[in-house]
């Protein structure tokens, strides 16, 4: 059996990032109402970021855009949140992102 290796274009050396057709599919565990916004390290092959913001009227979810801006650099509308719009458990679609950048925005902040 043959080892995969760093080519190949849709694997991940993070269990969260996901290629997709239309950029970077980030598998996202949150935790809502903590301290301070920081991504904490990999729970479940989710990335698991804790954020200040309620889950209270789509606060969260906005406050997770954001933050995913601010680490990776690319714009707020790039995102979009797929699926677990009311759930911890979210995948959120980064369009017109590449995975290799966003491998090496993820590497500076998980610790």
């Amino acid at each position: 059996m043959r080892k995969q290796t760093s080519s190949n274009t849709s694997q991940s050396k993070y269990p969260f990032l996901e290629a997709a057709s239309k950029g970077v599919l980030i598998r996202v565990r949150l935790q809502p109402r903590s301290s301070r916004n920081q991504v904490e390290g990999v729970h479940n092959d989710s990335v698991k970021i804790r954020l200040t913001a309620p889950p209270v009227e789509g606060e969260a979810n906005k406050a997770l855009i954001e933050f995913l801006s601010e680490i990776t650099g690319l714009r707020k509308s790039a995102f979009s949140i797929s699926s677990g719009h009311k759930s911890r458990d979210k995948a959120v679609l980064a369009e017109g992102a590449s995975l290799a950048s966003f491998e090496k925005a993820f590497s500076e902040v998980i610790p």
